[in-house]
């Protein structure tokens, strides 16, 4: 899963990216240095490229074209001297196995003796051979065990974890520290990826989502009262639900995350809904002469029951994930404990503050039709008490 999110095996990672190796690497110590000074940031470890011992021969063309060879001519004496060539095949019933000769081991164990090694030469009273060395020069060096690529160019990734600490607080100190202490050279860059990456994007898209789902619910709602100031009432128990939620956090000592801020939406959607029925039941109960703050305290008391089916339900539903310590929970765990908490203070709140706040927006509202559609009964007694 990590690997799949950040590109190496690790939470998070930086990838520096450019095209020499050794630079590359230089940076990397550099950068995993002040990675090291910041608080919460754990399991820092770099993915080194460098240690691999390569034997390479560097042909000298001048030196070779004297005997009157080529650079592929070269090449193919080293190439079946040192890694083997196929030399026949070898044939048993309806199989065929490719039959691979190259020196003894003796004759290739070292530097000195493949420097020795002879290439043959045409000349005008025969063959002849000279030494490898003399038409190459070899070196034993260190080179890539292995290269990381990403968009057809080299980097070398730092991976780490964040812990007992909020990630993008902890990312942004370090992106800090390493944009002042670290030099990049002209054509290198540093990347973040992995969790952090994903945080990014996920907020890029809740800044879109979140005031589409406002503005969803206020159509909605508007669509319904037919009144803004209705709808802006019905929202009065908001404050109270997300406030609900933070506390849940913050008991839980949970930090805010992409998880956390789905399970406000989900808050908002149920929030709404109680403001609706009190509104509704407030309307429906001062159609009967009842004055408007004796209507809402009825309204509240007839309301209570459906809202807190509504909310503790899903409260006690979600209660098993908000306390849930196995594998996954970092997902689930904000969500829920969001919910939970938002829900289970929400309605307590909503019962008791609310109405009040309500009250004391409708109370110059007319009652009756205007509003909401009551029983023909109702209708009907209605108009006979005005006659």
């Amino acid at each position: 899963m990590e690997e799949g999110l950040s590109g190496v095996k690790g939470a998070n990672s930086i990838k520096i990216v450019g095209p020499d190796l050794s630079t590359l690497e230089r940076i990397a110590q550099d950068a995993m240095r002040e990675l090291a000074e910041v608080r919460g940031i754990a399991d820092l470890g770099i993915f080194r490229v460098l240690g691999q011992p390569n034997l390479n021969i560097k042909v000298d063309r001048a030196k070779a074209a004297r005997y009157g060879l080529s650079v592929s001519d070269v090449n193919g004496v080293v190439q079946a001297a040192l890694g083997g060539t196929v030399a026949t095949t070898l044939l048993e019933a309806d199989r065929q196995f490719s039959v691979t000769v190259r020196l003894a081991p003796q004759y290739r164990s070292n530097l000195d003796v493949v420097s020795s090694l002879k290439i043959g030469v045409q000349t005008p009273s025969g063959n002849a051979y000279i030494p490898l060395s003399g038409i190459a020069s070899i070196t034993l060096d260190t080179g890539a065990s292995y290269v990381f690529r990403e968009r057809n160019q080299r980097f070398v990734p730092i991976k780490f974890s964040v812990r007992g600490r909020d990630l993008a607080g902890a990312v942004e100190e370090a992106r800090r520290r390493i944009s002042a202490n670290v030099s990049l050279p002209l054509g290198y860059r540093i990347d973040w990826a992995g969790e952090f990456e994903w945080l990014q994007q996920a907020k890029n898209r809740l800044v879109v989502i979140l005031p589409i789902t406002l503005i969803l619910i206020m159509v909605l709602l508007y669509g319904l009262f037919n009144s803004w100031r209705d709808s802006m009432i019905a929202l009065l128990g908001l404050p109270f639900a997300v406030g609900g939620g933070i506390l849940g956090l913050y008991v839980a000592g949970l930090e805010f995350s992409i998880s956390a801020a789905i399970g406000f939406i989900s808050l908002f959607g149920v929030s709404v809904m109680s403001g609706i029925l009190i509104i509704n039941g407030y309307y429906r109960v001062t159609m009967e002469g009842i004055a408007p703050a004796q209507a809402m305290f009825r309204s509240a008391e007839q309301q209570m029951r459906p809202i807190l089916m509504m909310t503790l339900s899903a409260c006690i539903g979600l209660l098993p994930a908000a306390i849930s310590k196995g594998i996954g929970s970092q997902v689930q765990r904000p969500l829920a404990t969001v919910i939970v908490g938002g829900m289970l203070v929400g309605p307590i709140l909503l019962l008791v503050v609310v109405p009040a706040l309500q009250s004391y927006f409708v109370r110059g509202a007319a009652p009756g039709p205007q509003r909401i559609a009551a029983p023909e009964s109702d209708v009907t007694n209605t108009d006979v008490t005005n006659v």
